[in-house]
């Protein structure tokens, strides 16, 4: 753990962003937010097995399930939304010293198929869609912007849900309350909306799907990506630190389609043309610092989302988030490449 969180304060900045104005009170944004229950022995050891850090909301939340449901925090949301804590509430609740799996790598726990580096799950949703919800980092050594969710089987769209947990489970809570009429929904889901509101307000949490602080952040993106959820790179005052790529989203779409689904592999090598080309431009922009260019197609083509681009990846990502000294992506990326599947996400259970 950092110095500052070893002195227990008694508040933390609970902000992805390190803008000095963000500590003013606001109405729309989650502001500084006072310590959960869960000790400093588990924070060190989640950051430890993560090696990022966690934010407050997710202690909170973790407080909240097991208020919630003493006996199962993990199946809390089970009922009434189809919401099971993963990923770093496995540790939270001690799950990973009962495995069977002897080398469980936490970064791929519950790395869904389409899950960039950027991303960690933290709830597994329908299992027919894939549906999962997590934080997204900008960094890996700075707090999550926003919490996002994927529905995996649909595709590679991450939707921004607030900037906390509490946000992005009443967001589902209210989906599902519209789609099947508030009747339909019972007593249960009424007491859970009630009870995630007034922990939100007690807490200081924003419950807005887009808060200030994810505005200030769109600003800073300098592409959505096939993703959707942008990326951000430091440019400086002279536009240094991106350029666009020569192609639009829908021409790269295209000559990914074209390698994919290719006849054979004659057909595929021509295909390969355009992108080398591509390749070729990235190599010229990161001699220039505009380290951006390749991070934007690696990530592209990361969320196409066929094989024959692993090798183009490893090329083109790992290289980018050195850098932009963002290393842990790149290793993220590396171990999800070797065993990228829709299938065998708990890393926790003996494979």
């Amino acid at each position: 753990m950092t110095g500052r969180a070893k002195r227990k304060p008694k508040y933390i900045q609970e902000s992805g962003t390190s803008n000095g104005d963000s500590k003013k009170a606001r109405t729309d944004e989650s502001k500084a937010v006072q310590l959960s229950n869960v000790d400093l022995q588990q924070r060190d050891e989640m950051e430890r097995l993560y090696s990022l850090k966690m934010p407050e909301d997710l202690y909170h939340f973790w407080d909240f399930c097991k208020e919630l449901c003493p006996e199962n925090p993990r199946g809390a949301l089970k009922d009434t939304l189809g919401l099971q804590l993963v990923g770093p509430f496995d540790i939270l609740a001690g799950a990973h010293k009962k495995t069977k799996n002897p080398e469980p790598n936490l970064h791929l726990h519950w790395r869904y198929i389409y899950d960039p580096p950027e991303f960690q799950t933290i709830l597994q949703g329908s299992e027919d869609s894939q549906h999962h919800i997590g934080y997204y980092r900008d960094t890996p050594d700075c707090l999550p912007s926003f919490v996002g969710e994927n529905e995996a089987k649909k595709g590679c769209t991450i939707t921004q849900m607030g900037d906390n947990l509490f946000a992005a489970v009443l967001l589902c809570l209210l989906r599902k309350t519209k789609q099947r009429g508030k009747k339909e929904v019972g007593e249960a889901s009424e007491n859970l909306e009630a009870k995630l509101r007034e922990r939100a307000e007690t807490l200081g949490l924003s419950l807005e799907q887009k808060t200030k602080g994810m505005k200030l952040r769109d600003k800073k993106v300098v592409t959505k990506t096939f993703h959707g959820a942008g990326i951000v790179v430091p440019v400086d005052k002279n536009d240094v630190g991106y350029r666009e790529l020569p192609e639009s989203d829908a021409g790269l779409k295209q000559i990914c389609k074209a390698i994919a689904e290719a006849e054979n592999d004659q057909e595929r090598i021509k295909a390969f043309g355009p992108l080398q080309e591509m390749i070729t431009f990235v190599q010229f922009a990161n001699d220039e610092c505009d380290y951006g260019m390749g991070y934007e197609l690696g990530i592209d083509l990361f969320c196409y989302g066929s094989h024959y681009f692993h090798k183009v990846i490893k090329q083109l990502l790992p290289m980018a988030y050195s850098l932009l000294k963002r290393n842990l992506f790149g290793e993220i990326l590396e171990a999800h490449l070797t065993s990228r599947s829709h299938d065998n996400l708990n890393q926790l259970s003996a494979h």
